[in-house]
């Protein structure tokens, strides 16, 4: 196998073991036993724990696709508001269904304190707070949102998606409470949030457009 297959199978494998024991529960021996590799195979792609860990939060966001930053680029310019958070809501979204290991892998280390949390907090997490908390912000100046703390409304959105994906993932795999598409969930959780966030002023001109539409 060459090195850059190699080293991809590792990771799917250090990912598939972390999510089902744990970070405390899975030692380098037991990665490259299940890889069909020496540990000394393991150093060589990766030297420390550390690299690892990084390889593994720079594989699962290159598997996931579409940058969803990318994806609202357009509708960000455009000050599209359902279309900045829908683009957003739905790359989580099937991000999560695609990549159901990586979510319980996250879920291990959060609660384990291990180190991995706190690098996916850093470079994933506070950059959507960052990237969506400065668009609130911009929207808000421009009279179009309501005055309230941007962060507590990037918080509402992204505890919706997450909380679905995780009932999904983890609670409800047979959809007996929500049987709904990724899109529709996206388009859903966008219009809570936005009746929530919108002026008055912008609630009325939404509802004026709505009845000329139809």
């Amino acid at each position: 196998m060459v090195a850059e297959d190699r080293r991809r199978q590792i990771i799917r494998v250090a990912i598939s073991l972390f999510a089902l024991r744990g970070f405390r529960g899975t030692t380098t021996k037991e990665i490259a036993t299940a890889a069909g590799v020496s540990e000394a195979i393991i150093f060589r792609h990766f030297a420390t724990k550390e690299d690892l860990y990084s390889a593994i939060l720079d594989g699962c966001a290159c598997e996931g696709g579409v940058d969803p930053f990318e994806s609202m680029a357009e509708a960000f310019k455009g000050d599209d508001d359902r279309a900045v958070f829908q683009a957003l809501g739905l790359a989580v979204l099937n991000f999560h269904d695609e990549n159901p290991e990586f979510q319980r892998l996250l879920l291990h280390s959060a609660l384990e304190g291990h180190e991995l949390a706190q690098m996916f907090w850093d470079r994933t997490v506070m950059q959507t707070y960052e990237f969506l908390g400065g668009y609130v912000r911009r929207r808000q100046a421009a009279g179009a949102f309501r005055e309230m703390n941007p962060m507590m409304v990037v918080r509402a959105f992204l505890g919706m998606l997450i909380h679905h994906s995780i009932n999904n993932n983890l609670w409800d795999k047979a959809r007996q409470i929500l049987n709904i598409s990724n899109e529709q969930a996206a388009r859903e959780y966008t219009e809570i949030l936005l009746r929530g966030a919108f002026s008055n002023a912008q609630i009325k001109i939404e509802t004026n457009f709505s009845s000329e539409s139809e």
